[in-house]
């Protein structure tokens, strides 16, 4: 956060953030303020700039993060010379409580808060990645995010809803949720009554193309019809409405799985001249995908000066409560960004997993005294995943790729 004493120097501007009208607080230089309201049209942004840039001091505007209803404003701000900050909905709230003794709220008491943090230097610089060109990574690593978690709904509805009605003994065939093959069977054999309609050579020749490259294909088609004939599945007519339920939900899947694969060329193909990009897929664990959120979500990694800075932008930062001769535990603070947290998460999860890179070897080393500990192999992660969020932070500030195990070769580095 900035803790800058020559705030008195500035036109500050405090504003709460709303869909329809924002709640704007402005303080000048010897203490006397002003609010009123800005409805959100391009005519009211136009008035509220004119009026401050006719005060004649440098403008300094503070606002709380409310959905994505503050990028309009914080952008129009900051193309008009005025000085963005962002502050913390988390300090509002501690610092809402502090002022009023009260947990309720309201617009213009919410200005108050913020420019009582503005005013003492408790809030951060806006970093508008429209200016800073990656808003185009974040809507791509957005559509992904959500188009996963559809997906991920959507897929246990197949598995815990739809399946133990109409065919519940081909869970057993499911092995990936990316399988494309399993769609297309399912559409044009949803329920063993569609398999036993027709003789086995038929239902060989027929179902052939639909289950793709398998090594045993026709093996595998014989036990399915098989499968079908002893089935416990509910006698539900093929042209059941219900059965059309269930084929419409197929092609929802599809449509989702080809949407994530869409917006992954995208992203390759956005990318594919980025440095940043390819040497941060050098490192054990990170693929296409958690690069991109990486990238969308961290900006220019190299304006964090330090990797302390970009570790509590993270969220990867320790803290521990301590009050008199109590004092707890150091433990992660998770004060900053979820999504970048979870994408080093997976990374760790995978560079684990593979067979020799020197994230492997500290996790090892890290649960030897007892393997078998749940908490202890938690711990794990999160220390993994914190050395990935390190080490790609030094990879893109120093400009060079990804070795492995060159940290071994350091005085404390294997640590």
């Amino acid at each position: 956060m900035t803790q800058e004493s020559s705030s008195t120097e500035f036109l500050l501007v405090a504003i709460d953030v709303a869909k329809r009208a924002h709640e704007v607080l402005v303080q000048w230089p010897s203490g006397r303020s002003r609010s009123f309201r800005v409805p959100t049209t391009y005519e009211e942004f136009q008035r509220l700039t004119a009026f401050l840039h006719d005060q004649g001091l440098p403008v300094r505007a503070a606002l709380e993060p409310t959905a994505d209803f503050h990028r309009p404003i914080a952008h129009w701000l900051s193309r008009h010379q005025v000085e963005v900050h962002l502050a913390s909905s988390l300090a509002c709230a501690r610092v809402r409580e502090a002022l009023f003794n009260s947990w309720d709220k309201n617009d213009p008491k919410d200005a108050r808060v913020i420019m009582y943090l503005l005013s003492q230097g408790l809030t951060e610089p806006f970093h508008d990645p429209l200016v800073h060109g990656h808003m185009h990574l974040q809507e791509l690593a957005n559509t992904y995010h959500q188009i996963s978690l559809a997906k991920s709904r959507l897929y246990h509805s197949l598995l815990n809803h739809y399946l133990p009605l109409f065919f519940p003994e081909f869970e057993r065939y499911i092995h990936t949720s990316r399988a494309d093959w399993i769609c297309l069977f399912l559409r044009r054999f949803p329920t063993p009554n569609s398999i036993t309609a027709l003789k086995e050579d038929e239902f060989i020749m027929e179902a052939w193309p639909l289950v793709g490259r398998k090594i045993a294909k026709q093996p595998f088609l014989e036990g399915l019809y098989e499968t079908a004939q002893k089935s416990i599945a509910l006698p539900i007519p093929v042209d059941d409405p219900a059965v059309e339920t269930f084929r419409l939900q197929l092609g929802r899947y599809q449509d989702l799985i080809n949407h994530r694969e869409q917006l992954q060329s995208m992203a390759e193909e956005a990318l594919g001249d980025d440095p940043d990009f390819h040497r941060l897929r050098t490192i054990p664990g990170i693929g296409p995908i958690i690069s991109l959120i990486i990238l969308a979500e961290s900006g220019d990694l190299r304006r964090f000066a330090h990797h302390r800075q970009y570790l509590k932008f993270c969220g990867f930062n320790l803290s521990a409560a301590q009050s008199g001769q109590t004092k707890g535990r150091y433990q992660l603070s998770k004060r900053g960004n979820a999504r970048l947290r979870y994408a080093y998460w997976l990374a760790a999860t995978v560079a684990i997993r593979q067979r020799e890179n020197s994230f492997r070897w500290k996790y090892e080393r890290y649960v030897a005294k007892d393997p078998l500990n749940a908490d202890l192999k938690r711990k794990a992660y999160s220390t993994i995943a914190v050395k990935m969020a390190r080490v790609a932070h030094a990879l893109i500030k120093r400009g060079v790729d990804y070795r492995a195990y060159h940290e071994a070769g350091i005085p404390g580095g294997g640590t």
